[in-house]
């Protein structure tokens, strides 16, 4: 039976033990009202019944209660966060006390990057990795001017090896011991925006301790996309967001990892706020700072419960399905997405590993030539939403929790439609 065949792709689908939860999400469509392809869970998730349902019941309380929704009803506002803790934990492998809801993924990043990165004149260095999220760079180049060093000099960029498109795992680890006595931090993405690579975050994480080095992660593209054990990998730190595969809405907010040896720091510099103070003490007037225990320590003000809202739903449906169920039909759905390319003539090439426990639910595609563009926008003008990452990167992710092997299956065949009209 070929890859490409109807039959095929209903077959998978008929097989899936999570196909029933597509029913759960707001498949956006064309014009003429039938379903987009929607292949853009690396870059914003879709509206999920559960969010809102649960934003629902916030507006309901807040239309009843006003100002008592803090601390009356089934779910006090006050807590709002503190509840969601177990979930979270579950979600990166984590302990309670290590995790948070709050901020952004960026200010959180920011608010660690002052208490983990702790620069001298021996050991001033950062170790990231090539195609690096900007934003991700811009932060690491000023916190280096923030402490009086040059970031021409002080940001290490790992590249992948001439004519490959990822790194390899061994040219990390040999770079971090060599360098390490000049790192202060490794900090990586877990899984790369640009080539959609999952690292080996346990191995980098053991080799950046050894040498002396701090090691956080920006798990951005990782959290909701693939198992993780923070706790157990002995992370020292790690942010991310949950718009993409978290499903929570536009800028939704972040969540933070902070290892729970360092729940008790006082000596680890941070920014404070009220919602981090000790929350016995929150309300009332105390002139000194006095951090909760753990990540929350570092939550600077209160939980924003709208936003949050669809957080809580998204929670709660990966606490029922699990990550393990997650992660078993991503490898089979982007599997058999890297089967039905492999299928094709040629004209491009696939920028993600081949191995499929280096990476996630992303494949970057790069077209030969100087036709990238037109073929994402002919895909796009046939009712695919992906994603264009310049200067020639199509990122395609087919999200487990809604997407189907008949949406790879058409797909593949528009692409490589795509490839014989304008490539």
């Amino acid at each position: 039976m070929s890859p490409f065949s109807a039959e095929k792709a209903r077959e998978l689908d008929t097989s899936d033990p999570l196909s029933t939860y597509r029913s759960h999400f707001s498949i956006p469509r064309m014009a003429g009202g039938a379903e987009t392809l929607y292949l853009c869970g690396n870059s914003l998730g879709l509206q999920q019944r559960e969010g809102t349902e649960a934003l629902a019941t916030v507006m309901k309380d807040w239309a009843e209660r006003g100002i008592e929704g803090y601390f009356s009803g089934d779910d006090p506002w006050a807590d709002y966060g503190t509840e969601l803790r177990a979930s979270e934990a579950r979600l990166v492998g984590a302990k309670p006390i290590e995790v948070a809801v709050m901020n952004s993924l960026m200010v959180n990043l920011n608010l660690l990057l002052l208490s983990f990165y702790r620069p001298t004149a021996e050991r001033p260095c950062i170790l990231i990795e090539e195609h690096a999220f900007p934003s991700d760079q811009y932060a690491f180049r000023e916190q280096i001017r923030f402490h009086g060093f040059d970031p021409d000099d002080c940001l290490i960029v790992q590249h992948a090896r001439p004519g490959e498109y990822h790194l390899r795992s061994e040219d990390v680890l040999a770079t971090i011991r060599s360098e390490g006595h000049r790192i202060a931090l490794v900090i990586m993405g877990g899984i790369n925006y640009f080539t959609g690579q999952l690292f080996d975050m346990a191995t980098i994480t053991e080799a950046g301790h050894a040498a002396g080095c701090t090691v956080g992660w920006d798990l951005a593209h990782a959290v909701g996309n693939v198992p993780l054990n923070l706790h157990d990998w002995n992370v020292d730190f790690a942010v991310w967001c949950h718009y993409k595969y978290m499903n929570s809405g536009p800028a939704a907010p972040g969540g933070a990892f902070v290892h729970e040896r360092f729940a008790h720091a006082r000596d680890l510099p941070r920014l404070a706020g009220w919602w981090g103070h000790n929350r016995k003490t929150r309300f009332e007037w105390v002139e000194d700072f006095d951090p909760e225990p753990g990540a929350v320590g570092w939550q600077m003000t209160n939980t924003p419960i709208l936003s949050t809202a669809p957080l809580k739903g998204s929670l709660a449906l990966f606490d029922e399905v699990g990550m393990d169920a997650i992660r078993a039909k991503s490898l089979k759905l982007t599997g058999y997405l890297w089967d039905l390319l492999q299928e094709m003539e040629g004209g491009f090439d696939i920028m993600t590993p081949s191995d499929p426990e280096q990476r996630g639910a992303q494949l970057s595609l790069r077209v030969h030539g100087e036709n990238g563009r037109a073929v994402f926008n002919f895909i796009k003008e046939h009712g695919v939403i992906c994603d264009w990452r310049n200067p020639d990167c199509i990122r395609i992710s087919p999200a487990p929790l809604y997407n189907s092997f008949e949406d790879v299956r058409r797909f593949a065949g528009l692409f490589e439609k795509a490839l014989r009209t304008v490539a």
